[in-house]
């Protein structure tokens, strides 16, 4: 019945049918068009956040998340990206309070103490301490203090007297997403 009708009106209908169909194509491609961008981009997006962690560019959220031993690692690439030489990490039970030792570009010795904790958590002025004690023990030229919190008051005053390096959470971000970011110790 319905293709009788069809043919008996097909002057008049044909029009519409091609309308539609044709309606239909651009909408059905654009919707493909649609979908292929949005995969496209997604993978791109996966894509350059998966390159940025290979160079070591990370965001505070997600070094916030890693274990000291990550944190730790991660300080030591921190390191030889920025023309560290002979870096390791030594830290673990009976570290003598030192997480990574190396030597900085312009050749001084280094220690580094690397502390991953909640951001509202302050580093204490005792353990600013032991690694005055580390810098001693290990006869380096530098020590450097790495947190993901910030210092207490007493630790900041006792790192500038003694000479330690105390590189908070501000200092930390901007080093990790800024590829400029290649100041030497004085």
């Amino acid at each position: 019945m319905c293709g009788v009708l069809l043919v008996a009106f097909w002057s008049v209908v044909w029009p519409y049918l091609v309308g539609a169909l044709v309606f239909g194509g651009i909408a059905g491609g654009g919707w493909w068009l649609w979908r292929t961008d949005r995969f496209i981009r997604g993978g791109d997006r996966q894509w350059r956040h998966d390159e940025a962690v290979k160079a070591e560019h990370r965001t505070l959220a997600e070094v916030d998340v890693m274990t000291g031993t990550e944190f730790a690692d991660f300080v030591v690439e921190l390191c030889r990206r920025d023309g560290c030489t002979d870096v390791r990490r030594v830290g673990g039970s009976h570290d003598n309070g030192a997480d990574v030792l190396g030597r900085l570009p312009d050749g001084r010795s280094m220690v580094i103490q690397c502390k991953r904790y909640a951001p509202k958590r302050k580093i204490p002025s005792r353990e600013v301490r032991d690694l005055l004690g580390a810098k001693v023990h290990f006869k380096v030229d530098v020590a450097i203090f790495v947190a993901t919190t910030y210092f207490s008051g007493p630790a900041e005053k006792f790192a500038a007297e003694n000479d330690i390096l105390a590189v908070h959470r501000d200092h930390f971000g901007l080093c990790t997403t800024a590829p400029r970011c290649r100041r030497s110790v004085r």
